[in-house]
């Protein structure tokens, strides 16, 4: 059994108090999975021999990680023999040769006194081998012996499962770049097992945030993790339950965005930030946003960043980590002003306004086409992100297949012979889908229900990534697919919305509760554009009404700035202020 192996491993680098608590987990361990005849496999049977990109391993640059270490206080001459450091995906070795570096320095060679200061934990086997070799080059170059060494790194160095391998809740630092792995990317089993045990793998969260989870609860009082990772878990719905232990136990001491900079050795899609996290209370979050990425350039800006000096690029927050709600860090200046907003002014839902997206299908190449020969009763004109390009909505032509009766039944099959055939024709391919998997008798359905009453509803739609809004009206002809959502309105009049919603105002909330993406772009998603207030219609003048819609209809800019200002009863300063979203996402562009 893969996770009470790594517990036997263990015993061998701990000391005794460690060993009774693992010892005692074990026992536990082993009259729990005693019940069943099921192996329990961990990461170490599927990544131990992976490449770097299964694994999800990316290279952190060095300067970076001198960077982390010192917002996280491990610093020559703090004494850091008394100090205890965690690198849980210690790869080759990013944050641990420049750690080591620290701390011998305050030893003399062939001390194992430091023994108990480092836990470095590594899936694989590969990456753990180039890991020693760099250490013991390390240590003799500072006058270690090679028996010494060899002593010493079998302390240090941990061949295991980071989130299975047990390991003492003693540490005073924890820093690295947890994988990037999504969950689907996973073997079942293994992540069964790690959902079992990590209630922060909620939803369709990535794998770093049980990393995250983990090395929280590994933390001594007053301890400090840093990590370097895609910071999407602090804005999405999936990082609820990781931002409420933050809130509860923990203190947000400091996030630096590297939007846009070249942190790692290789590109990533989502846009990465340094956070440092304390167990602990405190009031003041310090964030940086795009540091230049060199040495000198990130030392002058961790003093500031750990509060005892000041510097022109470092901002101050006090309401960052509020339960579980989304992260906002204020880049753009405008967090006074949304704050004012959400105290006087509804939700969107609240005032019958009604956000969604469009259908996913699961295999568009089949769902999805032109020439679909089946009865014209089982497709439906689809809209895309293509068709409204323009700003108005063209359509390309393409139908998708309604698998569902008005009353959202499956359709019999029997009742569409047409439909039948094609279905049956590319069954192979429709089967092979997880919701066909979880419904046998259903196998044909979408993975989304198909409202047909959506397709003859006037509606907004909005593509899910944009570095700016683009709002479109439909007149209620055609159905969205899965990369748009659409707004519906029993109250509202739809184009004087699609002013507000296209407006300055509307983005400015969703650059600050969205994450960035590659290009500056943000993500117009339901959870994000659901923040954003706005007035009841009743209360709406019906002059203001009028300019509104117009303003929509005639796509005049200027008139629709004038009448959402005069909606919202903003004066000159805020405008301008909430205008700065708009200013950040295109610098963002250009970087």
């Amino acid at each position: 059994m893969v996770v009470v192996t790594s517990l036997l491993a263990s015993l061998f680098w701990t000391n005794l108090t460690d060993r009774l608590v693992i010892l005692k987990s074990m026992r536990h361990i082993q009259a729990e999975f005693s019940e069943t005849a099921v192996p329990v496999k961990d990461a170490v049977a599927y990544f131990s021999e992976a490449s770097a990109e299964i694994r999800g391993a990316i290279h952190t640059r060095p300067e970076v990680a001198e960077f982390i270490l010192d917002l996280v206080g491990w610093c020559s001459g703090t004494g850091l023999m008394r100090a205890r450091l965690l690198e849980p995906s210690v790869g080759e070795g990013d944050f641990l040769i420049p750690a080591v570096r620290r701390l011998l320095a305050e030893v003399k060679p062939d001390d194992l006194g430091i023994a108990p200061c480092i836990r470095a934990v590594e899936v694989n086997i590969g990456a753990l081998a180039v890991c020693r070799e760099r250490l013991h080059e390390l240590l003799s170059e500072c006058g270690w012996s090679r028996l010494k060494s060899e002593q010493l790194l079998g302390d240090w160095l941990v061949h295991a499962d980071f989130l299975t391998v047990l390991l003492p809740a003693h540490f005073t630092h924890v820093v690295g770049n947890p994988p990037y792995l999504r969950l689907e990317s996973l073997p079942k089993d293994l992540l069964r097992l790690y959902r079992s045990q990590w209630t922060s793998l909620f939803d369709r969260a990535d794998l770093y945030v049980a990393f995250i989870e983990k090395s929280l609860g590994l933390l001594r009082t007053e301890g400090r993790l840093g990590f370097i990772c895609a910071d999407r878990w602090m804005k999405n719905r999936y990082g609820g339950p990781l931002r409420a232990l933050v809130a509860d136990s923990f203190h947000l001491d400091a996030y630096v965005d590297f939007t846009g900079c070249s942190a790692f050795f290789s590109e990533v899609d989502a846009y990465p930030a340094v956070t440092v996290i304390r167990r602990g209370k405190g009031l003041k979050t310090y964030t940086a946003f795009r540091p230049e990425i060199s040495e000198t350039a990130l030392i002058a800006l961790v003093k500031a960043l750990r509060g005892e000096t000041t510097h022109p690029a470092v901002l101050v927050r006090q309401d960052v980590a509020q339960s579980d709600q989304s992260w906002a860090f204020d880049e753009d200046g405008c967090m006074d002003a949304i704050r004012r907003l959400e105290i006087n002014f509804p939700e969107l839902e609240t005032v019958g306004v009604r956000v969604g997206i469009g259908v996913a299908t699961g295999a568009d190449a089949v769902f999805i086409g032109r020439d679909l020969d089946v009865e014209d009763s089982r497709k439906l004109p689809l809209v895309t992100t293509r068709d409204i390009r323009s700003g108005r909505v063209e359509w390309g032509g393409k139908w998708v297949l309604n698998p569902f009766e008005a009353d959202g039944r499956l359709v019999e099959l029997a009742a569409y012979p047409r439909f039948a055939t094609y279905l049956e024709k590319n069954r192979q391919r429709i089967a092979q889908r997880n919701v066909a998997a979880r419904n046998p008798n259903g196998w044909f359905r979408t993975i989304d229900r198909i409202h047909e009453s959506l397709t003859s509803r006037p509606k907004l739609l909005i593509p899910d990534i944009k570095c700016s809004a683009h709002v479109v009206y439909e007149e209620g002809n055609l159905y969205p697919h899965h990369n748009l959502y659409h707004i519906t309105s029993e109250t509202w009049d739809l184009r004087a919305l699609q002013t507000v919603l296209s407006s300055r105002l509307a983005l400015a909330f969703i650059a600050a509760y969205s994450p960035r993406m590659r290009g500056g772009n943000l993500r117009f998603q339901a959870q994000y554009l659901r923040r954003i207030r706005i007035p009841d219609w009743a209360f709406v003048e019906a002059k203001l009404r009028c300019k509104l819609s117009s303003a929509a209809i005639k796509q005049d800019a200027r008139l629709g700035d004038e009448a959402v200002r005069e909606l919202y009863g903003l004066d000159e300063a805020t405008w301008d202020q909430l205008g700065q979203a708009g200013q950040s996402a295109e610098a963002t562009q250009k970087t």
